[in-house]
């Protein structure tokens, strides 16, 4: 009895991988800044703030991501921004240690919306190249 053929597709390059894992990690980080910032390094009010909740929506693209969806890491890229403002403009208005913490989050943004970008363009060359 023949068994249907199989077909066996190659593992992505390792630069597709990377930017997975940075992306993955970056986000992470990014989620647990929001939650230290708000709940014990520099709260609004002592003992920590209801504004630990704004990291709830960065938890929405994280199965996504874990997945390699591909559609996740396009919107997940554009939701960043939302962040990226709130550090713009909390560096600019927060005592420290909030100031050097906003500084923090815009660099995990950035990090993120690089790591998503590169990933969507990494994984549509690594297809067209399949295609062929």
């Amino acid at each position: 009895m023949n068994s249907p053929a199989v077909a066996i597709r190659p593992a992505p390059p390792r630069a597709v991988q990377a930017t997975r894992i940075v992306a993955v990690l970056s986000l992470l980080a990014l989620i647990a800044l929001g939650l230290a910032w708000e709940l014990w390094l520099a709260p609004l009010r002592p003992g920590g703030s209801w504004l630990a909740l704004k990291v709830l929506p960065l938890l929405l693209p994280l199965p996504g991501l874990l997945a390699n969806r591909m559609y996740t890491y396009r919107w997940a890229s554009l939701f960043v921004w939302l962040y990226f403002v709130e550090g713009v403009v909390r560096a600019s208005g927060d005592k420290p240690p909030g100031d050097l913490l906003a500084l923090l989050q815009i660099a995990l943004c950035l990090i993120f919306f690089s790591a998503c970008a590169l990933h969507v363009r990494l994984r549509q060359r690594h297809a067209r190249s399949m295609a062929k």
